[in-house]
């Protein structure tokens, strides 16, 4: 316990990245052409004491005066017993530039702020044990709460049928210590995400066309990375879709294969708004017995003003629902 330890991690992940567009690539900011917010919450294997959860609010507007879309982004997430707290929001611009008919190029810039901090309350120390854990500790914290500015940039190419996307956060590596004599870089983190959305024919009957939605989702961060596959099917209002999430040709620092869950999701769209609940199965060594899987939800509502429901009949963003 006293000798010196490295410790890694990552960005806090989503099954559906796609619910909340934004937090994938700034450049799907005013994609939907109609005004946009959405939430997502996310408790990562629930069997785990004091595992993991986050939470992602996101709105965003097109403005077609000026081609233009803009965001905030917000998100919280909260590790172990919670005592370790970050919380950061985000103002997002892209500008939609018309390369030929039906092809669109989006680049965007992402500023934000982010706060860091642990509360000790939330810790049990030695002398809380000896005394029935009743009463406050007498340790003093240590560390002081962290604040840092964060910059991303995206981009994103879309027609009526496919979409593909770049993006980068944490671009300025902002000093996340939690020690002034100390520095320690946050990663860079890299996300190449595409998809293509195919049209079946429905039922005379009914006139309802249905969609098959193929996407996927590289993400990396220093010596981690995995990708996201999977595909939608949507007749509406339900939408259904199954996912896999690792590297199953790479093995990671422990020998171990680089497996991690597969996902299935429900998806439901009644008017302006759009609910959705998956649940991954964990796949790797980690087994579905000791972490229970993890749940996830969102919510999503959109409107129109007169301005951007004129434009909405002349472009379609062909994006994932969720």
């Amino acid at each position: 316990m006293g000798s010196a330890l490295g410790l890694n991690a990552q960005d806090q992940q989503f099954t559906q990245f796609y619910a909340a567009p934004t937090a994938v690539n700034p450049a799907f900011a005013g994609a939907s052409v109609q005004s946009r917010v959405s939430a997502q919450y996310r408790n990562q294997w629930a069997a785990i004491p004091g595992g993991f959860s986050a939470v992602n609010l996101t709105y965003d507007q097109f403005l077609p005066n000026i081609n233009s879309g803009m965001g905030l982004l917000v998100n919280y997430d909260q590790a172990g017993t919670g005592a370790l707290r970050t919380t950061g929001i985000a103002f997002q611009y892209a500008y939609e530039a018309r390369i030929k008919r039906n092809l669109y190029f989006r680049p965007a810039l992402q500023f934000g702020y982010v706060s860091k901090a642990i509360d000790f309350d939330k810790l049990t120390f030695y002398d809380q044990m000896i005394r029935d854990g009743q009463q406050p500790s007498l340790e003093q914290g240590t560390v002081r709460p962290v604040n840092y500015f964060d910059m991303g940039a995206g981009f994103l190419v879309y027609g009526p049928k496919f979409w593909m996307g770049f993006s980068g956060f944490h671009n300025n590596t902002p000093d996340q210590s939690f020690y002034s004599n100390n520095e320690e870089p946050l990663a860079r983190k890299i996300s190449a995400h595409g998809g293509v959305r195919i049209r079946i024919k429905g039922n005379s009957l009914t006139r309802l066309d249905h969609y098959m939605v193929l996407a996927a989702n590289y993400l990396s961060q220093l010596q981690f990375d995995q990708l996201d596959f999977g595909f939608y099917y949507e007749f509406s209002p339900i939408i259904l879709g199954l996912w896999y999430r690792g590297l199953p040709m790479k093995s990671n620092n422990y020998g171990y294969m680089n497996h991690d869950a597969i996902a299935v999701l429900l998806g439901f769209q009644a008017s302006r708004y759009k609910f959705g609940y998956s649940y991954d199965i964990t796949v790797s060594r980690l087994g579905i017995g000791s972490s229970a899987g993890s749940h996830e939800v969102s919510i999503a509502y959109q409107w129109s003003n007169k301005h951007n429901q004129r434009s909405k009949k002349i472009r379609i963003m062909p994006c994932a629902k969720f």
